[in-house]
């Protein structure tokens, strides 16, 4: 906080310097009216001009063209329109150059006071402080994280965000019941979204010991009557018939929920998990309309697959624990296509063979089959994002042919900086 509190007051001196510049010239600007009124000539060339026109009268009174009252008459006009021209060309006088200089410090405390009253209605002044406690927290045990973020969102009650942070560690750490108590805390807040009465609906139903109640039924309606497309929603949905031996309709399920994830980690849990259905279902003695399409697709995908054998440097494998993630990715060789496919391990698996092909595809629109050579990356990531960080280790294989027969070594024996 200390940084903004800094710009704030600099950004306040700087307006104050502006209101008190004008107040350094105000001596020199009444300097020059003075010097202007000084030098100004309109008086004078009004009296001269009311001289001569008295002459003139004077001269016609001694020539007998007009009478000693007429001569009055115009004489008295004259002198009337004189005192007019000369009362018009007056200028009230100037005021003392202090004058009005208290108007500038009730400017300023008005300035100052009005920009940190709008600051605090307005601005992310709960925001900010909420992002320096989360990342205070970044290494801290989850009962420090936990017990620090009740505290901020207890002092934000009406800040989503505070809440947000504190829902995933009530969720990761087995706590459904806050869990739910936050959920619909959020939703108090910001209203029924389709994503929060998924969550709710998710947290519900495995407080319920994968039930699905009527109250999850409901929530999961309403979410799917907003949004047909929500993945946990549709995802609840395949756990329930799984457990309920619907093979078919759970897969159903999950291929709609694979759409709607954007991240290739809950795509491949979810390819996991269909072929686990897939294989009971088989084992009931039916088969799947989408298993069906996969066997008669499979002789192709065959042909676009690639075994990868992958190993690990002897000089790097105590760098990280066993259970660090291992991504192996295939990226078209220009670089112009999401990544065509992408398959996990962990580090503790290493050495070890794993296969790529159309299956372990991100989208329809980016698969194996679809060019002809590619680029090999794997990556041991500590921090499981499939973003390279600091510190990872990594291999890679360039220009490898797609649907090359023989198994490919792999070596991961880089460090990124």
């Amino acid at each position: 906080m200390t940084p903004l509190w800094i710009g704030i007051a600099l950004l306040l001196a700087l307006a104050l310097a502006l209101l008190w510049l004008p107040l350094r010239r105000v001596a020199g600007v009444r300097d020059a009216l003075m010097t202007f009124e000084a030098d100004d000539r309109n008086n004078a060339e009004n009296v001269a001009i009311y001289r001569q026109r008295l002459a003139a009268l004077e001269q016609a009174l001694a020539a007998g063209e007009i009478d000693q009252t007429r001569f009055a008459e115009d004489r008295t006009e004259l002198e009337r329109r004189l005192l007019e021209d000369a009362g018009s060309a007056g200028r009230p006088p100037l005021k003392r150059v202090r004058a009005g200089r208290w108007l500038v410090p009730v400017a300023a405390i008005l300035t100052v006071a009005g920009s940190l009253a709008f600051y605090l209605e307005t601005g992310a002044q709960r925001d900010l402080a909420l992002y320096q406690v989360v990342r205070s927290l970044a290494h801290a045990p989850p009962e420090t994280r936990i017990a620090a973020l009740e505290s901020e969102a207890r002092r934000q009650g009406d800040n989503p965000k505070a809440w947000a942070e504190l829902f995933p560690l009530y969720r990761d750490s087995g706590q459904l019941g806050r869990a739910i108590d936050v959920l619909e805390r959020l939703i108090a807040l910001q209203g029924r979204q389709p994503t929060l009465l998924a969550q709710l609906a998710q947290m519900k139903f495995f407080a319920a010991e994968r039930t699905l109640t009527d109250a999850v039924q409901a929530l999961v309606d309403e979410t799917l009557d907003a949004d047909p497309r929500q993945p946990t929603a549709l995802g609840l949905l395949g756990i329930d018939a799984f457990d309920h031996a619907r093979y078919q309709a759970a897969i159903d399920y999950w291929r709609r929920a694979m759409a709607g994830y954007d991240d290739a980690e809950s795509g491949e849990a979810l390819r996991q998990v269909i072929a686990v259905a897939r294989q009971r279902l088989e084992a009931q003695g039916g088969q799947s309309a989408t298993a069906a399409s996969a066997d008669r697709g499979a002789e192709s995908a065959a042909e676009s697959a690639l075994a990868v054998d992958l190993t690990l440097a002897p000089s790097l494998r105590a760098r990280l624990p066993d259970t660090t993630p291992v991504f192996l990715v295939a990226r078209d060789v220009d670089g112009q296509r999401p990544p065509l496919a992408i398959t996990r391990t962990t580090l503790g698996a290493l050495p070890t063979t794993l296969t790529l092909s159309d299956a372990e595809a991100m989208t329809a629109n980016a698969r194996l089959s679809q060019v002809e050579r590619v680029d090999l990356v794997a990556r041991v990531s500590p921090s499981g994002q499939a973003t390279p960080q600091s510190g990872d280790l990594y291999g890679r294989l360039e220009g490898v042919r797609v649907g090359e027969t023989h198994s490919l070594t792999l070596d991961i024996d880089h460090v990124v900086p």
